[in-house]
């Protein structure tokens, strides 16, 4: 029987509900000036958050199912550097607690263009994700944006373990659950084929290479136009008013990274 997905956004904002509830009753038990207090208490309560933080992620994926249907998407012109400069540094921050060096290439210093930012967010953020998890540490992860004639590529370079050739093949299937490595994090399934929606969405592609034992790097691409329409100061926040990046990169951080501390 196969699955509507357009009833997994419904079961989502239900699971997002109950989820709120379990966290505030969570942070009650373990409230910050405890936290702060006592190392022990905070490192327990830093693996409930890790795991609330998880399951949001999980959530909002299901959520953005529609973006699986490749239909075009609503465009705002911004910044994309700034953009893109924004969210890598919220994924730099955290990098050293992975013990990864992070870079950002970008010979541009500002450049307005129409795509969507909830989406393009989101996108990033997955790509980012998935080189942190595959990364080990001492790594680097590279963030590029270029410009080139009439389109603009995002890219995310990662030296790590890299994908095999019969991975690579149903890489941004949906739903494509193939026997992973054991000794690395599973993670390369729904997010990608979202990623692949999105891309899409925005009339362009996205394309991955990669070398085992080398790394990977993931390019999106877009057409570079303006579509008339500025973006609203009213920012659509998934994540629930929590650090959207560290949200973005839950399974990819070690626990102490949802210490009080860190926060």
């Amino acid at each position: 029987m196969d699955l509507d997905i357009s009833l997994l956004p419904q079961a989502a904002a239900q699971m997002r509900g109950a989820l709120s509830n379990l966290y505030f009753a969570a942070a009650r038990l373990a409230p910050a000036a405890a936290r702060e207090r006592d190392p022990d208490l905070d490192a327990k309560a830093a693996l409930v958050d890790q795991s609330y933080y998880q399951i949001i992620r999980l959530v909002n994926n299901l959520s953005s199912v529609y973006y699986l249907n490749d239909k075009p998407l609503p465009l705002r012109d911004q910044d994309i550097v700034d953009f893109v400069t924004e969210i890598f540094a919220g994924a730099a921050s955290l990098a050293p607690l992975r013990g990864l060096e992070t870079r950002l290439i970008c010979a541009a210093s500002r450049h307005i263009c129409a795509f969507c930012p909830d989406a393009l967010e989101q996108l990033l953020c997955q790509l980012l994700s998935n080189a942190f998890k595959f990364t080990p540490p001492g790594g680097l992860i590279t963030v590029e944006l270029k410009l080139a004639g009439e389109w603009v590529f995002l890219s995310v370079e990662d030296t790590g373990s890299g994908i095999s050739p019969e991975r690579m093949e149903t890489l941004f299937d949906s739903y494509h659950s193939g026997a992973l490595p054991a000794s690395i994090p599973q993670g390369l399934g729904l997010g990608l084929a979202l990623c692949r929606g999105i891309a899409r969405g925005h009339g362009g592609t996205i394309t991955a290479e990669s070398r085992q034992g080398k790394g990977s790097r993931f390019t999106f691409s877009m057409p570079d136009r303006l579509s008339g329409t500025t973006l609203s100061d009213v920012r659509f926040d998934y994540s629930g008013g929590f650090n959207h990046i560290l949200m973005a990169l839950a399974d990819a951080m070690p626990s102490e990274a949802f210490g009080i501390r860190n926060h």
